[in-house]
């Protein structure tokens, strides 16, 4: 059987692939441009869209450079315009004679012929290979050991649009997209001020997925940057895809169903939240931004709250917070109801119910808990189907299997009803991995309420309340400002005031800058002028 022979590496090979598996080393560039394109071939080997240019600089004598990018992440014609067009057929007086070849080139380079808009010089390798992958160009030249890069990094991904998961009738409707950069400015069109502040953090040991971590200098806790910007720090993994990676990692609590980080598409919602004192992550490739610290108040709350007239916002709030009971117990009360406490329904309901109920062949417990889940395996065929399909499946299936199940005599109207309630609840709840999370308990209420009644149902809502008390989010209490109890905060929770009675930030994050506006913004009737 024929085998292929094991490729060998030299010493040299070994040598700089050393460096690059242990970042703390360093592998400087030399003067000769052969040295140099050796070391990046072999680093770069089987990279096809690694693109080497070298060429002849038009100088007296001519001087061997070489470009190096990654095909697609630069825009080829910044390249041949911007960067190989200027060296190839720049005029020779362009070096003025001397055995100073790096001080000359350079100086020259960066006054004269590089037309963009950003430049930087490195000595080492790996930061030059660095400088490559993430979209640049590198130039290096013979007789220089030090590359310049040119920062020309093109975006080629999906344009701004509206944000898919948190759509709104009023308010904006712009989204972030996976662009890094594109999303740093969606916030600063919003936020026009120096304060406004993004440091890019690199995480990943071979991804290198570029994070930033932005925050409103001034209003924002010191402490709580730090806290932030050490966690990120601490990551040592090799890969990070995506902002999930970045939540689990740095999140208070490890094995919680409730998300202790908030993420959200919408750049108003950052901005806002940045004007709070909060703190927003971006990760490059992913249009979700999360925010710290979060409270669970946050998770019924939407950005088309702060659009809308504050007595319409508060009441679409006070019709969240009862499809979040609805959502969470209504399944297991009925469930407790029917099999232990049938007192408790009037007589001739009880009366109508049990005559209908007489044929069925499964208790109640069987029915809904059934039917839940038949519900939950339709919601997740309708999110994996194409939107075309998708959503005539979910509610056409639930339809049809409903109405199938009746008329089969499987199971009763009653407890279709109910699950169809339940379903609806859910889907008012704007936080997709809260609504998770309370679906996630409804199947373990309507499990202790088939088999323990009411007291398995107050047990297990004791026991998540206590979960919920128990839990933090950068050092702030999850339920605050309920428990405990913040006055002032209590006036953006359940309900909105107007704006111009919430003159003060949130006091949960510590913002030093606790004042937003001047007292007395409210509207004012106009005065009638003293008659003459």
């Amino acid at each position: 059987m024929f085998r292929a022979p094991k490729p060998t590496a030299s010493k040299q090979q070994k040598n700089v692939t050393k460096a690059l598996e242990q970042p703390q080393e360093t592998h400087r560039l030399s003067a000769n441009l052969a040295h140099n394109l050796e070391d990046l071939r072999q680093v770069f080997d089987l990279c096809a869209d690694i693109k080497f240019r070298e060429f002849q600089v038009n100088a007296e004598p001519p001087i061997s450079a070489c470009v190096v990018h990654v095909a697609n992440l630069v825009d080829e014609s910044l390249v041949n315009d911007n960067v190989l067009r200027n060296l190839m057929l720049g005029l020779p007086s362009s070096f003025p004679a001397s055995n100073n070849v790096q001080r000359n080139f350079h100086q020259v380079l960066n006054e004269r012929l590089l037309s963009v808009t950003e430049t930087q010089t490195t000595s080492d390798l790996i930061e030059t290979v660095n400088f490559i992958l993430n979209g640049n160009i590198a130039l290096i030249i013979q007789g220089s050991d030090t590359a310049v890069i040119a920062m020309a990094g093109e975006s080629k991904g999906r344009a701004v649009g509206e944000p898919e998961t948190e759509p709104a009738i009023r308010g904006p409707r712009d989204g972030f997209v996976e662009d890094l950069g594109t999303n740093l400015s969606l916030v600063r069109r919003r936020i026009k001020s120096s304060r406004l502040k993004a440091e890019i953090l690199q995480v990943g040991a071979v991804t290198k997925t570029k994070v930033a971590v932005s925050y409103v200098k001034g209003i924002v806790d010191d402490k709580l940057v730090e806290e932030v910007r050490s966690r990120l720090q601490k990551i040592n993994v090799d890969a990070i895809l995506g902002s999930s990676y970045i939540q689990e990692m740095i999140s208070d609590e490890k094995f919680s169903l409730f998300p202790l980080i908030q993420y959200t598409e919408r750049p108003d919602k950052v901005a806002g939240s940045l004007m709070e004192g909060r703190v927003a992550i971006f990760v490059d490739n992913d249009p979700m931004t999360l925010l710290a610290p979060t409270t669970f108040v946050m998770m019924l709350q939407a950005s088309e709250d702060y659009y809308n007239e504050f007595f319409f916002a508060s009441f679409i709030r006070v019709i969240r917070y009862i499809a979040l009971n609805l959502t969470i117990w209504l399944p297991g009360v009925v469930v407790a109801i029917w099999s232990f406490h049938q007192e408790l329904i009037p007589d001739r309901l009880l009366a109508v119910i049990s005559v209908a109920r007489q044929n069925l062949p499964f208790p109640i417990f069987v029915e809904v808990l059934g039917l839940e889940l038949v519900f939950e395996l339709l919601r997740e065929a309708g999110v994996r189907l194409p939107k075309t399909v998708g959503q005539a499946v979910s509610i056409v299936g639930g339809l049809v299997i409903g109405e199938a199940a009746v008329n089969a005599g499987l199971v009763g109207p009653e407890p279709v009803v109910v699950v169809a309630m339940t379903a609806i609840a859910s889907f008012a709840i704007p936080n997709y991995s809260a609504g998770t999370a309370l679906r996630l308990l409804r199947f373990v209420l309507i499990i202790l309420g088939g088999t323990l009644g009411f007291v398995g149902i107050v047990w297990g809502l004791m026991l998540i309340l206590f979960h919920l008390c128990d839990l933090r989010s950068f050092g702030v209490p999850y339920l605050s400002p309920i428990a405990p109890v913040s006055p002032g905060d209590l006036k953006d929770t359940m309900v909105r005031f107007p704006w111009w009675a919430m003159d003060q930030r949130p006091r949960l994050f510590g913002a030093k800058e606790p004042s937003r506006q001047d007292p007395d913004q409210g509207p004012q009737k106009p005065q009638k002028e003293d008659k003459k």
